[in-house]
């Protein structure tokens, strides 16, 4: 069913110097299998077009995968130009986008 990816996710999202950090967590196995195989790098770029340089790790323990956004920011917050300078909203923005999620998760 398509559904807002925070129907069943939570993220959070900031600024490493001039890279963004997010991270996406689900609470069940099953969800985090279904992340795991969804939410590839590629799969972020189209969902954040923004993107171009984009690093993955996996967190098993914690049902979650991070992602590091290469040069997102620019220099960094002083001299970006983005709306969001310091990608706090970025989780949400990236939980906003509606995806084809299994019917069983929800």
């Amino acid at each position: 069913m398509r559904r807002p990816l925070g129907t069943i996710a939570g993220a959070r999202s900031g600024d490493k110097g001039g890279d963004a950090n997010l991270g996406i967590w689900v609470r069940t196995p099953e969800a985090y299998e279904w992340l795991k195989g969804f939410l590839t790098t590629e799969k972020l770029k189209e969902l954040l077009p923004e993107a171009d340089q984009v690093s993955r790790y996996e967190l098993p323990n914690l049902k979650a995968l991070n992602f590091v956004l290469h040069g997102l920011l620019g220099e960094g917050v002083a001299s970006s130009t983005r709306f969001d300078p310091q990608a706090k909203a970025l989780g949400e923005w990236l939980r906003s986008r509606e995806v084809e999620i299994p019917e069983e998760l929800l």
